[in-house]
């Protein structure tokens, strides 16, 4: 009974963001998957599916039963883009279970993802960027707010995963593909300059959550080589040039990103010296960088540059390192939070304020 009231209060508080592991993990199984590790792929295929069920029983739970906070958490502009994390989760999921010719539930997570994508894509900026008390805007930006990009090319990318495979819907999935490229683009640039605006006129505090402009940029390279590797439909013909520049240019920018975030977490954590335990926001440092690693791959496989591929094969690996600790972080906070008894955890509380006070004599 005292696991299952810790779980309850668990789903009470439950991050909207945290579809963030699905999506970190479904996307360092796709890169494995394109460097040949496909034993190690499917593992971690298997980790984000389950994650994914979990997540969503439990967000249908928080809705239900702690209606008051979920609503709360919509209007809140520093948590409300979490929720566009669920339509990425069933992107990459879409693109996991379709190399495995999966097709049929590939188009159930798209249904889901698009409809999710539809709804939320109006709702949250109208909660959160149109309410007077949240004015001004700017104030309010975050790196979180990239996560509306990156839903648009989730449904970009499965929509063009899907053309591949049902012909009789092929040139409907092409425009698919092309619209939510095309709404990602355009987001991206009004996103960027109101993220550039907040750090420019307050605090710049380079939190995990800025990592996801980087991989917005990357999703954004990943979608369009995917549509350039498409059969060659009418719509997609004609917008082929611009696609073509206007991947190489997003692929550019996110390579250039890369050593800028990593010289701020460096700043954050071992200048400043902010804490490095776990928390939900980590798995967005590691999303972007197993995206980048199969942008990159996918793109030198299109556009025929293979140290671009080999740029992303080896950048993949420190993708699965940190994923690899990211997770141990991850089972440590779900064993302390869900199955550690109570008694364990006041004398680990006692023995961290003995300690803090030796070190304070």
């Amino acid at each position: 009974m005292e696991v299952l009231e810790r779980t309850r209060e668990a789903v009470s508080r439950l991050s909207p963001g945290y579809f963030a592991l699905v999506m970190a993990t479904g996307i360092v199984s796709s890169g494995l998957r394109l460097d040949g590790a496909t034993r190690l792929a499917d593992l971690l295929l298997i980790i984000a599916g389950a994650a994914f069920v979990v997540l969503a029983i439990c967000n249908v739970w928080r809705l239900i039963e702690f209606t008051s906070r979920a609503v709360a958490d919509f209007f809140d502009p520093q948590l409300a883009f979490g929720y566009f994390t669920s339509v990425a989760a069933a992107g990459v999921l879409a693109g996991g279970v379709s190399a495995h010719g999966l097709i049929v539930l590939a188009l159930v997570l798209f249904v889901l993802g698009f409809t999710a994508w539809l709804l939320l894509g109006y709702a949250v900026p109208w909660a959160t960027m149109l309410d007077r008390s949240h004015r001004p805007t700017v104030r309010n930006a975050n790196g979180s707010w990239f996560l509306w990009v990156v839903s648009s090319q989730s449904v970009a990318t499965m929509a063009a995963i899907l053309e591949r495979h049902l012909h009789a819907a092929e040139h409907l999935f092409a425009m698919l593909a092309v619209v939510a490229w095309s709404v990602g683009v355009f987001l991206y640039g009004a996103e960027s300059m109101l993220i550039a605006l907040r750090e420019m006129l307050y605090d710049a505090d380079f939190a995990p959550s800025y990592w996801v402009c980087m991989g917005a940029a990357s999703i954004t390279v990943l979608a369009g080589a995917e549509i350039l590797d498409s059969p060659g439909s009418a719509v997609v013909t004609n917008v082929q040039p611009i696609l073509d520049a206007a991947t190489v240019m997003f692929w550019s920018f996110a390579s250039w990103l890369l050593p800028m975030l990593m010289v701020a977490f460096c700043w954050r954590h071992f200048v400043r010296r902010m804490s490095l335990a776990y928390d939900v926001s980590l798995w967005s440092v590691v999303f972007p960088l197993g995206m980048y690693a199969v942008a990159s791959m996918h793109l030198g496989q299109v556009e025929e540059l293979p140290w671009v591929e080999h740029i992303g094969r080896v950048e993949l690996w420190l993708a699965f390192a940190i994923w690899c600790v990211v997770s141990v972080g991850f089972v440590r906070h779900l064993h302390r939070t869900l199955l550690r008894s109570r008694g364990a955890s006041r004398a680990e509380r006692h023995t961290a304020a003995q300690d803090g006070s030796t070190a304070a004599r």
